[in-house]
């Protein structure tokens, strides 16, 4: 069986502006359905540190795609829900440095506190690691 290249699909953003001033979070750069997770965690590609821990997978598309997972054990609706805001936000301000064509599932560590900044550094850094792991064929 000969396996072919996925084809990229282009940014959502890039005809209207440059998607580096563009800083919204559209639909096309989120994870929505529960297949596209499953694939994410089945191709078992994972960095972590003190603070969330990602799961990646290539896509066919041009740009990252972000998922969330948040389960009851960070603690109450609240706290999930500050968690959830601050790490949107943190893909949105960050996602020129990310890698095209990775799916992102992030998770936050029991215990860690959320903070923007310790977000967007961690997030950065631990896509880069998924996707060269990715890269790597591992």
């Amino acid at each position: 069986m000969v396996e072919s290249q996925p084809v990229l699909r282009s940014d959502p953003c890039a005809a209207s502006e440059s998607a580096s001033s563009d800083f919204r979070f559209l639909r096309a750069y989120r994870i929505r359905r529960p297949s596209e997770f499953q694939r994410v965690y089945r191709r078992r590609c994972v960095a972590s540190d003190g603070v969330i821990r990602v799961h990646g997978c290539a896509n066919e598309f041009s740009h990252p795609r972000l998922g969330m997972s948040v389960s009851r054990k960070v603690g109450p609706a609240v706290r999930r829900n500050r968690w959830k805001r601050l790490i949107r936000e943190a893909f949105r301000l960050s996602r020129a440095q990310l890698p095209p064509g990775v799916d992102l599932v992030v998770i936050p560590q029991r215990g860690a506190q959320p903070e923007l900044a310790a977000l967007m550094s961690s997030l950065t850094r631990l896509a880069g690691k998924v996707a060269g792991k990715l890269s790597r064929g591992r």
